[in-house]
């Protein structure tokens, strides 16, 4: 079992190198704007079932709730804040056991925002930051194959493509391969 990582660690603010975005943690007064982001088939499509569609106000409001407990996990959700608002997530998900020193990345940023940069930016800093402060030498993400825009991120952010996982993702009752990229130190 890993010791509990100090909270400045766990909920960092990050600066980004696009002007007027930083990932920062997550506040109750995001949800309205976290849900309207978030309330987006496209982007939906493109994440675990878990993340629900239609996205609602409640379902802000559980996500930024969950989050600010930080009782007996270290993993990292922070805000992708754009022109101060809440337009978007990126977490970093610390697996255990064999898989102790390998995280997952994943993230989601509102369309109005797509083809700026800005989803780069915040994998390269928080990859950057979860490599610098946790026992970490592998991040990795795996990407639906009809996303190649999320896989020209990760590439971007310094991310090897890795593996073709041939038909191993269900999502809306199609059933894909999955891209796996990792990020290794």
């Amino acid at each position: 079992m890993r010791a509990a990582p100090a909270p400045d660690t766990v909920r960092p603010t990050l600066p980004l190198s696009v002007a007027g975005v930083c990932l920062r943690p997550f506040r109750t007064e995001d949800a309205p704007n976290l849900a309207r982001h978030a309330n987006d088939q496209g982007i939906w499509r493109n994440l675990r079932d878990r993340f629900p569609h239609p996205y609602a106000l409640d379902d802000a409001e559980r996500y930024i709730a969950f989050v600010g407990s930080t009782e007996g996990r270290q993993d990292l959700h922070l805000c992708v804040e754009i022109d101060g608002e809440a337009a978007g997530s990126i977490s970093v998900l610390f697996k255990d056991d064999i898989d102790r020193r390998a995280a997952e990345i994943g993230y989601f940023i509102g369309r109005t925002y797509w083809g700026r940069g800005i989803a780069t930016a915040a994998v390269r800093a928080l990859s950057a930051h979860a490599l610098a402060h946790f026992d970490l030498c592998r991040l990795y993400a795996t990407v639906f194959d009809y996303n190649p825009a999320s896989g020209r991120v990760l590439e971007k952010a310094g991310y090897v493509f890795e593996a073709r996982l041939r038909r191993s993702i269900t999502k809306d009752g199609q059933t894909v391969d999955g891209l796996l990229y990792a990020l290794v130190v």
